[in-house]
């Protein structure tokens, strides 16, 4: 995007498509209209489309890579990684022919350390995520015209009016959310028939992953997402919004 009417146009063609995609909620199956929603995607950007993923799953990835092969997959180094997450990557990189884009923070853990302080993410993990993820992100996504995220509503209350499409306006760019409307099952049930890649955390207990030092598996029945940022009241890391 170089100048306001690009943006201004990328801004119309979202806001249409999210009323069009909307509209087809309920009158398709679930993987049909995530299908189409990604196809959409993948003529309209082309390669200035990039696809977000934790590397929890890549039931995104694989829908991805089928529109779009070769297609960008954001991941974000954060210095702070399982080493389950990081062998996830690379077998998602080799297993879906995708090309791997790491968005990292300008410090190293070492010099964040120094500069404020050893483990800053158990003092004030909102000032963590801010420096190693946040503004990582909002570099990157400045080299695209949309992105597409594995948000869905299901996962918490802060998630639950997700929109398949929208105008990003915090980052000025296109944001695609197709598996938005897609439930824990339909995930599950996908992951199964498509023999997906799974992070191994997940069948270890871990329903919701993040950075090792703010991750921990929830207690039996309790919110998936408890298990992040245990004892602070923080929920999101600030990703989306």
């Amino acid at each position: 995007m170089t100048t306001t009417e690009t943006r201004e146009d990328l801004r119309t063609e979202a806001l249409a498509a999210g009323e069009r995609f909307a509209a087809r909620e309920g009158t398709v199956g679930h993987e049909e209209l995530t299908r189409e929603i990604l196809a959409w995607a993948a003529e309209t950007f082309g390669e200035d489309l990039i696809v977000a993923s934790n590397m929890q799953d890549a039931v995104l990835v694989e829908l991805g890579a089928a529109a779009r092969p070769g297609v960008d997959v954001l991941f974000l180094e954060t210095g702070y990684h399982f080493a389950e997450t990081l062998g996830t990557r690379d077998a998602v990189a080799q297993v879906y022919g995708v090309s791997i884009v790491q968005a990292e923070p300008e410090l190293t853990v070492a010099e964040q350390d120094a500069a404020y302080g050893k483990d800053l993410f158990a003092s004030d993990p909102g000032a963590c995520c801010a420096m190693r993820k946040v503004e990582p992100l909002k570099k990157t996504l400045a080299r695209y015209d949309a992105w597409v995220t594995g948000v869905r509503r299901v996962e918490a209350p802060t998630r639950a009016t997700t929109p398949l499409v929208t105008w990003d306006e915090r980052h000025g760019l296109v944001k695609i959310n197709p598996i938005a409307h897609w439930s824990d099952e339909q995930m599950d049930t996908y992951i199964r028939e498509h023999a997906v890649l799974v992070n191994p955390l997940v069948d270890a207990g871990y329903p919701s992953i993040g950075c090792a030092p703010c991750t921990a598996k929830p207690a039996p029945g309790a919110d998936p997402r408890s298990g992040r940022w245990a004892g602070f009241s923080k929920t999101e890391c600030g990703l989306h919004g």
